[in-house]
């Protein structure tokens, strides 16, 4: 009976994170569809949400044990639609009015390296109490053009935009395929330790702050933005507990 339990448990576990997965494919879709419609600010939003859903069901899997070949593999679909096509599409319509070669070049490029990158991520074996990823994440790749383009909606009047778009793009393309190292979910909580409480209760105020003031775009930017540069500290003290 305690193992039967225990089964139809760990079963519940894999579909929740399943479904997370599934509501972070349906964010990737509605922002598609939303930036096909003009609906902008909508699009990036539900792109931001889609990054919590593939946050948490990456948590419940692994906290539960419960991850499998599948999951694995619908999580990293799901992160091409959600993080890749999804915010390319969203910027490449809301900035340039009419076809831009160049960018359409780099936005290619950027989801050719988000492909490779999860294609080498479902290959290549992963050692037990690994606190790190190789390569930039796709996720927050795609949560940082969603934020620029929440930042780009309030500033129309700089004529440079484009090209800064263009030069992230490009940026985080060659990052996602890099050997550079990332800190992941456990290893930020390790790393964090007992300033964890602290840190989370500190961004919930940041980020309310900034909904507040209508700069959510801003905050949500310079949170991946600071995980992008500090990033090599991080993982250096990890290295070194």
């Amino acid at each position: 009976m305690f193992l039967q339990g225990f089964l139809q448990e760990r079963a519940q576990v894999t579909y929740l994170a399943n479904l997370l997965t599934i509501l972070s494919l349906f964010c990737g879709f509605a922002s598609v569809i939303l930036s096909l419609e003009g609906h902008f600010t909508f699009s990036a939003l539900v792109i931001i949400l889609s990054v919590i859903f593939d946050g948490l069901d990456g948590q419940v899997a692994r906290k539960s044990k419960s991850s499998s070949d599948f999951g694995k593999e619908l999580d990293s679909l799901v992160d091409v639609v959600s993080f890749g096509i999804a915010p390319a599409l969203l910027g490449y319509i809301f900035i340039y009015d009419n076809f831009h070669f160049s960018a359409a070049v780099a936005l290619f490029i950027y989801l050719l390296c988000a492909v490779i990158r999860l294609a080498k991520y479902n290959t290549t074996p992963q050692e037990a109490g690994h606190n790190y990823f190789t390569g930039l994440p796709i996720t927050v790749s795609g949560g940082m053009l969603a934020s620029f383009v929440l930042i780009y909606r309030k500033a129309m009047f700089l004529k440079f935009i484009p090209v800064l778009f263009i030069s992230l793009v490009l940026l985080l393309a060659s990052l996602m395929v890099s050997a550079a190292r990332f800190p992941n979910l456990d290893g930020l909580r390790q790393f964090l330790g007992k300033r964890l409480k602290v840190t989370m209760l500190s961004l919930f105020l940041i980020l309310s702050l900034a909904l507040y003031l209508d700069k959510a775009g801003l905050a949500l930017f310079l949170i991946f933005l600071t995980y992008l540069i500090f990033s090599p500290f991080v993982v250096k003290r990890l290295d070194s507990i």
